[in-house]
């Protein structure tokens, strides 16, 4: 906090926070979730790749506005966690717009809560049964989460051999 003393401003108090144990992102122009993409056709490819392939379907339910969901989306494809993503599931971003209500079906069909924030997370098998949806916003603050979060996470999630 900044307060005039005098003629001169000076620092009179100050408030730490956390800092970002992910990379953080320079560029939120990537288009991550693109708006004209069919969620539901993505799932569907994605469903069959991952039959194919023996992996599960990690869906990202974001935005192009959200900081965090940029920063998730670049801590996936980090050294230590892109071959776990890699081999063990077909993302698919889900798009929820600017107004967080497209694809309101795609987030009913998964149980995804959006009143915690976005990114919300969801996994499913190749199939389409529903395994987890998140519930509590973990990955709502991406910026503050370590990389070993990250890591169990997916570790948890991923198929068995």
């Amino acid at each position: 906090m900044w307060r005039k003393q005098s003629e001169q401003w000076r620092v009179i108090s100050v408030e730490r926070a956390d800092a970002p144990q992910l990379n953080q992102p320079s560029d939120m122009n990537r288009n991550i979730y693109p708006a004209d993409a069919d969620a539901h056709a993505e799932i569907k490819e994605a469903e069959e790749r991952a039959a194919r392939e023996h992996k599960r379907v990690l869906l990202v339910f974001g935005a192009n506005w959200c900081y965090d969901c940029h920063v998730l989306d670049l801590a996936f494809q980090r050294r230590d966690l892109a071959p776990i993503v890699a081999s063990g599931y077909e993302v698919v971003h889900i798009d929820l717009g600017p107004d967080e209500q497209k694809n309101a079906d795609v987030v009913k069909q998964f149980d995804v809560p959006l009143n915690k924030g976005i990114p919300v997370l969801a996994v499913i098998e190749s199939d389409g049964k529903l395994l987890m949806s998140q519930k509590n916003g973990e990955f709502e603050d991406a910026r503050s989460l370590a990389p070993q979060a990250l890591l169990e996470f997916l570790n948890k999630w991923r198929p068995r051999s």
